[in-house]
């Protein structure tokens, strides 16, 4: 009987995985990739790629966003939604895109983060512009919010809700455990329900605390982790710096079919390199998916302007997909392990490559840095659901403690078990979360282009852009958090500190 049951569900979970399987492929293998590509590159042409015009500013409004006196700053909104991005796919994903790709599956993740950086900048304007206060005065927003409020569709906003908070509140969060676990206890032998205690009981220090705890976490840990991975991957480049330009010369070739790259005896194809690289790149930086967005309405912004924070959320697809993403690839290029017959694959084949490069102790470092990644994004993960919470909550604590609750439960489980299938299905509900927040920035990105153009104008005019949304009838009868006591509130907060 026992024998019976047991095929019985294996035979059920075969069939939910095909199925799963299936529409997975649909959504990201055809439908979200071309639409995620489309729309980058339609905003890009829009905003006259404003993501190159205006880089250096970006990096002059993230730098005046580092402190004020109340509320949350752009720059703790950066690293929260940095501490969610970047996590093992910037290295696992990176490795397995060379793996399947090739080398110019690279230049694909360049291409489509560029593109990707004006579809963040129109979402997190989009935030910004919907935002409102929570019962705590807290500033709240993202997709659902401007499809209720900007569309006037709640379904919409109800949807992306559910879909999000299944997928990054419950899913992802124990994925993010079991890697954690996963790794410790192979690179140490550290017991997984140990760790798993442990882990939920950082978790819950943090998400007990609210919003401002987790932007505090992750201004402290993105930075420590970001540096030192970087720091490592300069090193290894350094030790091969006459390499360099040979590798760089390859990636541009291998993307284009002027080279056959051949790799482990293996050898890729211009159309595998670009089918790679853009799927991993979207992957890694979620630009239209409508996750950070969640946090980027957060902000206080410095200059008092939606148009502001849409700056600094760009920056964070640069730093995720051509920065970190690129030292990834940089430290399996350099190395060589690609061209030897018994290359790894996935985290196995970074983890080959530093250990050929610097040693064994590499192994320890990998396993910190998954530490790192992972535990920032459980904590990131969770402000983006808390939101979507208090969304169907009407801006409410009702039912938070019960919410927090069952995101540790989901912690502990995934560190003690794996679940392939409902793994699956949260790729499932960030597909279709994808799907419903791209349909809904396309209908609004024409107020998002004027309130981009209304700030430009602004700084051009050699003022300080401050928004006035008396300038846009798209608003008149929307209760955001934009008006005159508000701005000067943020003003007061952020002490005038925006130098032009």
């Amino acid at each position: 009987m026992t024998s019976t049951n047991g095929n019985i569900l294996g035979s059920i979970n075969d069939t939910l995985m095909a199925i799963i399987g299936s529409v997975n492929g649909v959504l990201w293998g055809q439908l979200l990739v071309y639409l995620l590509v489309g729309v980058g590159i339609y905003f890009s042409v829009r905003l006259g790629f404003i993501q190159i015009r205006q880089f250096r500013h970006s990096i002059h409004v993230l730098k005046s966003g580092r402190d004020i006196e109340n509320g949350i700053s752009s720059y703790q909104v950066f690293c929260t939604s940095m501490a969610a991005r970047v996590g093992t796919g910037n290295m696992a994903g990176v490795a397995v895109a060379l793996t399947i790709g090739g080398p110019g599956a690279i230049f694909w993740m360049w291409l489509i983060a560029l593109f990707g950086m004006a579809t963040a900048f129109i979402e997190s304007t989009l935030a910004q512009v919907y935002k409102v206060k929570d019962v705590d005065g807290q500033y709240r927003g993202g997709p659902a919010y401007y499809m209720e409020q900007g569309l006037g569709k709640r379904w919409m906003g109800t949807l992306f809700s559910i879909c999000l908070i299944i997928a990054f509140g419950f899913v992802f969060n124990a994925v993010q455990a079991n890697t954690i676990t996963d790794a410790l206890h192979h690179s140490f032998g550290w017991n997984e329900t140990t760790q798993g205690i442990v882990i939920v009981v950082f978790t819950a220090f943090f998400i007990m605390g609210g919003l401002k705890r987790v932007a505090n976490a992750s201004t402290k840990i993105v930075p420590i982790m970001a540096v030192g991975y970087l720091a490592i991957a300069l090193v290894i480049v350094a030790m091969n710096i006459t390499e360099l330009p040979a590798v760089l010369t390859l990636i541009v070739k291998s993307a284009f079919g002027w080279h056959e790259a051949v790799a482990g005896g293996v050898a890729f194809t211009a159309s595998q390199a670009m089918q790679s690289g853009i799927a991993r790149g979207l992957f890694s930086n979620e630009a239209g998916m409508g996750s950070a967005a969640n946090v980027a309405a957060s902000a206080t912004p410095n200059p008092n302007h939606p148009a502001s924070q849409g700056f600094v959320q760009m920056l964070g697809v640069f730093v995720d997909t051509i920065v970190i993403c690129t030292a990834s690839a940089a430290m399996i290029m350099l190395s060589g392990v690609m061209n030897t017959p018994d290359a790894a694959t996935g985290i196995g084949l970074l983890q080959q490559a530093l250990s050929n490069q610097l040693g064994d102790w590499t192994t320890y470092f990998i396993a910190s840095a998954i530490l790192l990644f992972c535990f920032s994004s459980i904590i990131a993960n969770y402000s983006y659901a808390e939101t979507n919470i208090m969304f169907l909550n009407g801006n409410t604590k009702k039912g938070l403690l019960i919410f927090r609750l069952c995101v540790l439960g989901m912690v502990m489980f995934g560190a003690v078990a794996s679940l392939p299938v409902v793994w699956s299905l949260a790729d499932v509900s960030m597909g279709l979360m994808a799907l419903v927040n791209i349909v809904a920035l396309i209908f609004l990105s024409g107020l998002a282009i004027k309130v981009i153009k209304d700030y430009e104008e602004q700084l051009k005019a050699g003022k300080t852009p401050e928004f006035d949304r008396s300038k846009f009838k798209e608003l008149k009868d929307i209760e955001g958090a934009w008006h005159p006591d508000t701005i000067a509130e943020a003003r007061e907060a952020n002490g005038n500190t925006f130098d032009k």
